[in-house]
């Protein structure tokens, strides 16, 4: 299968072969929600270095929903891989101790979103392993991520793929449906929705997209607005920290 990138599936998972070989790392680590995006990232990964090099954190929270958890567990014994469910909220709970600590839903999930992270690269750290982020081509360029949480990573597998193209490669790829038909979310607060945080759908972001890219970054229509606004609102998540090339 190919994306209108020329990209075969071959051709990810040798990524993912040469990046753990260049490394020297006896696997990976990745984070495993319940959602499509890591679910089809994990099944890439096991196909391109074997599920028991292949180990999956589920980092729950107070507004973790079972479900979630009962499918990333499902999905990981189905596939061989190692599989941890841990509590993050110990951790919250400590931030929340911090002098003049608020709490919103955007300052908290991330915090969640960081904090995943964090307890990743431990995993990687300790255990000689790559981090696998589970970012598409459509929250990377709308920056629909959080910096140092859910964008940082040591390989990025379906980077280059919209939210549309993770939805045939999950088809394509067996993925359950349980999973597939679930309203994509980031899981930071109870009913949190993607696309009704965004007010769009996939399919109408994903064609706002595509249009914008062929036409330059030019739009045409109000969703194209709408969209190129959100692209030019986060360029700073997509780009290098500033800094004075050669300053000592």
């Amino acid at each position: 299968m190919y994306t209108e990138h020329g990209c075969a599936l071959g051709q990810i998972e040798q990524m993912i072969r040469f990046a753990v070989w260049s490394s020297e790392t006896k696997g990976i680590v990745i984070g495993i929600s319940g959602g499509i995006d890591s679910a089809l990232s994990a099944v890439m990964c096991c196909r391109a270095v074997g599920c028991d090099r292949v180990y999956g954190l589920t980092l729950t929270t107070a507004v973790t929903r079972a479900d979630d958890i009962t499918d990333a567990s499902d999905l990981c014994r189905t596939l061989g891989m190692h599989h941890t469910v841990m509590s993050i909220e110990p951790v919250l709970s400590a931030y929340r101790q911090m002098p003049g600590y608020s709490e919103t839903p955007y300052l908290l999930g991330n915090l969640m979103a960081r904090t995943r992270m964090v307890i990743l690269y431990y995993h990687a750290n300790r255990d000689s392993l790559l981090v696998c982020g589970t970012s598409n081509r459509t929250e990377y360029l709308l920056g629909y991520t959080t910096k140092f949480g859910d964008n940082a990573a040591d390989l990025q597998p379906v980077i280059h793929l919209y939210k549309t193209d993770i939805f045939e490669y999950a088809r394509e790829l067996g993925i359950p449906d349980r999973i597939i038909q679930k309203t994509p979310t980031a899981g930071l607060w109870a009913g949190q929705s993607d696309e009704a945080e965004i007010g769009l759908t996939y399919p109408e972001i994903d064609a706002a997209l595509r249009n914008l890219e062929k036409n330059g970054w030019n739009s045409t229509n109000p969703s194209e607005e709408r969209v190129l606004a959100l692209v030019k609102k986060n360029s700073h998540k997509r780009m290098n920290p500033p800094s004075l090339s050669g300053f000592p």
